[in-house]
């Protein structure tokens, strides 16, 4: 092991490298960041390469010589590389980390287009609020495990005894019962999931309209571990009507960008 990409945004640290003709891909909560920086030191890199929010204070405090890239341009040519030759271009890549952007690519030319703060920040810091936890992993096991309409307004609360004219399980208002009904860590969870979902879907399919693309390609650090907001984004992009994929490896785009500047 010679040298390494990471990306060290503001809630994960995302590291890319090459051992034994084998690419390896390790993520860790920033407050891991000590640890693993004094464990890629140990073993001597030639060369490392830094990407995201934190690239730059990573260069001052542990590797001096590293080359800083810049998150956008790292974000879209890892996804390009992974990507390789199976997407027909133009598409939206859509990074739900931190928080979330959007980029148009086409060819080799991208353009973030569009951002938002809702993303896996809005989980984890709502989900401490929510939860008596700040770990995104230990949040995450738990919106899988709960039920969201013991916290959200749905349509068929509503159209009690008539016919509702849109799915029933669709949200009239998130988190709208508030304590009116019992609930669970767990229920709050699974709501606050689904709010991101709805947002990044709704935000998305905006996006695409306006740059009149039709696939999209999701990524982000903020899917890893996370099935009850990869479940939520599947059905809210299925309902509009929008292709999409999520990429494998795809939290690792940063890194991997990082990884092939050098």
């Amino acid at each position: 092991m010679t040298m390494a990409g990471i990306d060290a945004g503001g809630s994960l640290i995302k590291v890319v490298y090459e051992e034994q003709d084998k690419m390896h891909y390790k993520i860790y909560q920033i407050d891991e960041l000590n640890q693993v920086m004094a464990w890629l030191k140990v073993i001597s890199l030639h060369k490392v390469a830094l990407t995201g929010g934190k690239a730059e204070f990573i260069k001052q405090q542990y590797f001096p010589q590293a080359v800083v890239v810049p998150e956008f341009q790292a974000t879209c040519e890892g996804a390009l590389f992974f990507l390789k030759e199976k997407r027909v271009n133009p598409f939206l890549l859509v990074n739900i980390g931190t928080g979330t952007s959007w980029y148009v690519i086409k060819g080799e030319h991208y353009e973030r287009v569009l951002g938002s703060g809702v993303g896996g920040g809005t989980f984890t810091g709502l989900g401490s609020l929510l939860a008596t936890s700040s770990n995104y992993f230990k949040l995450s096991e738990l919106a899988a495990k709960g039920i969201k309409g013991n916290v959200d307004l749905l349509v068929k609360d509503i159209y009690q005894s008539s016919e509702a004219p849109i799915d029933g399980e669709l949200t009239a208002a998130n988190f709208a019962k508030g304590t009116k009904v019992e609930q669970s860590e767990a229920d709050r969870m699974a709501s606050l999931s689904n709010m991101i979902a709805e947002t990044i879907t709704l935000l998305t399919l905006q996006t695409a309209g306006l740059h009149s693309i039709k696939d999209i390609v999701m990524i982000g650090s903020a899917l890893t571990g996370n099935p009850s907001l990869k479940k939520g984004l599947e059905f809210y992009l299925n309902m509009v009507g929008l292709s999409f994929e999520f990429l494998a490896n795809g939290e690792y785009c940063g890194a991997m960008g990082a990884y092939q500047s050098v």
